[in-house]
């Protein structure tokens, strides 16, 4: 592999390491600064909520940015987006602050620091036959993020207070700025006919493939949004300690850095809409465990080793699917699409989560609706025409 692709794979990975790590920890940062500042779960609910449908919008938007311009110039005005985020959560004074700061500018930063615009900067920079590992291993960087920055999450919130470890997480993002000078250039184009990129579009949206890894994609971000946000405070609530809520996070990420790779690898080698069926329904046999038995450390830890394995791993294969179908020339702007209905699945899963919880006092109903959720993203997951309509 040529040493410039090395780079950016590198530099690509750091950065969803960081940037997905410490999105994984807004989950720790709801039961002391909520005590605090006087805010329930619904009002941290629709924070993260908004902030993961500003994340989907606006990847979309810098999507189209990284395939026109590269990805350098998305990733400074998102890095420093997502620090601004950071910062105002410390001085919130209201939900409405909440929103905006939580919600909105680390939603736009998240955008263009996270798969949409990383993994086909990887793809594009990679040799073909290395493009499936490739991403993976990027993949697995945001995986390893989770794994990482969780329990130093913890430990600062424990140390610092949780308005100490927000100005620490925000001067961390800030270290990322260097990083973007190894992802400089323009997308070039590939072999094939010209296709502009509302034509590109306009293929996709037509084609019912396109329509049902929107909707399985809606699912992953249901599940990974909803467990990221109250799985901790669900530990608590059922008698653990916020410790055991945070290794269970911590947990998922270290599983999931062998569920991206695998996912990856093995996605350039079988059939991708296959393996994507067996990651949705790993999720729901990971869920039942918590359903169908008391829970116990041990059980915690277990759920999230198996639904580790199946947490991110439906990003390289999704992303796989999109540069196999629709060719590369174009492959942020339609990951960014898709990832939308991610992101929209992960509005409804946030704020649901904190509703429900809300309303019945209790996460049962929502563990239910994501268990069948997983079996019928499985079964949309097989219809999925693998052929290429244009050049990968």
């Amino acid at each position: 592999m040529p040493a410039s692709a090395r780079h950016v794979l590198f530099c690509a990975t750091l950065i969803l390491l960081l940037s997905m790590g410490v999105r994984a920890t807004f989950g720790l940062f709801m039961p002391t600064m909520g005590v605090e500042q006087g805010w329930g779960r619904d009002v941290f609910s629709m924070a993260f909520a908004i902030q993961n449908l500003v994340w989907g919008a606006t990847a979309v938007l810098v999507g189209a940015l990284a395939d026109r311009w590269g990805a350098a110039r998305t990733l400074v005005f998102s890095i420093l987006s997502y620090a601004a985020g950071l910062i105002g959560m410390r001085y919130a004074q209201s939900p409405a602050e909440l929103y905006l700061y939580a919600g909105v500018l680390v939603g736009m930063g998240q955008a263009g620091t996270t798969f949409a615009v990383l993994l086909p900067a990887v793809a594009r920079a990679v040799p073909v036959h290395y493009r499936g590992t490739a991403m993976g291993i990027a993949s697995a960087g945001g995986s390893m993020g989770q794994f990482i920055v969780v329990p130093i999450g913890q430990l600062l919130i424990d140390g610092l207070d949780w308005s100490g470890a927000l100005w620490v997480l925000s001067s961390a993002m800030m270290t990322l700025l260097p990083l973007v000078w190894w992802m400089r250039g323009k997308p070039r184009s590939h072999a094939g006919p010209a296709q502009s990129m509302g034509g590109a579009v306009k293929q996709a949206v037509s084609d019912r493939s396109f329509h049902f890894l929107l909707g399985s994609y809606f699912v992953c971000g249901f599940h990974t949004a909803f467990v990221t946000l109250h799985l901790p405070a669900y530990a608590v609530d059922r008698g653990l300690s916020p410790t055991h809520g945070a290794m269970a996070l911590a947990i998922i990420g270290l599983f999931n850095v062998l569920g991206c790779y695998g996912a990856g690898h093995l996605g350039g080698i079988y059939s991708k809409k296959k393996l994507l069926a067996g990651v949705y329904f790993t999720r729901s046999v990971a869920i039942c465990l918590l359903l169908l038995f008391p829970l116990t450390p041990m059980l915690l830890y277990v759920f999230s080793a198996v639904i580790g394995l199946a947490w991110l791993g439906t990003v390289p294969l999704t992303t796989g699917l999109i540069g196999q179908i629709y060719g590369m020339r174009y492959a942020a702007t339609l990951s960014g699409l898709v990832f939308f209905g991610h992101q929209w699945g992960s509005f409804i899963g946030v704020w649901g989560g904190g509703k429900v919880f809300v309303e019945l006092g209790s996460y049962d109903v929502i563990w239910w609706i994501s268990l069948f959720l997983g079996l019928a993203a499985a079964a949309l997951a097989l219809p999925i025409r693998e052929r290429a309509l244009v050049t990968p």
